[in-house]
């Protein structure tokens, strides 16, 4: 079995998000049949602190095929805050694909670091930076204009 990354794709939702005003940032969920749910952040949008791209993400592929996760890949081109960490576990999102860590509200090699805690029942698989480059690009030229 050859790996394929979603990263792509969760970078066009990033970058839809951020043609949206909304903080460029999105997730895809992928499984054995393929791409599963795609979400960019839409917190503005829908006057929702908890709409980030993972949760939306989460919740569109539960409401497709149920409460659990096991098994399913998870792409986000940002580290996942404390709050989308514990979704992360609580769907039992089997690995976790991230691309640019985030030093100030980052949940999983940062700050609280929640998938460390032992009140954290499922620690998916994590691997980080992937495709970090183009999502650090993305998010400093979006807050850039949002200061200019």
């Amino acid at each position: 079995m050859t790996f394929t990354s979603h990263m792509d794709a969760a970078m066009a939702e990033a970058i839809a998000a951020g043609d949206r005003g909304e903080v460029p940032v999105g997730a895809v969920i992928v499984g054995p049949q393929g791409v599963v749910s795609k979400a960019g952040n839409r917190t503005r949008e829908l006057n929702d602190p908890t709409a980030h791209a993972e949760v939306l993400a989460i919740r569109a592929a539960c409401q497709a095929l149920g409460q659990r996760l096991s098994g399913f890949d998870l792409y986000v081109t940002l580290e996942p805050c404390p709050m989308c960490a514990a979704a992360i576990s609580n769907a039992r999102i089997g690995r976790l694909y991230y691309a640019a860590s985030d030093p100030k509200s980052g949940g999983i090699a940062q700050g609280p670091r929640v998938f460390s805690h032992a009140q954290c029942h499922h620690k998916p698989e994590v691997y980080d930076g992937i495709g970090a480059a183009a999502s650090e690009a993305l998010l400093r030229d979006f807050f850039a204009k949002q200061r200019g």
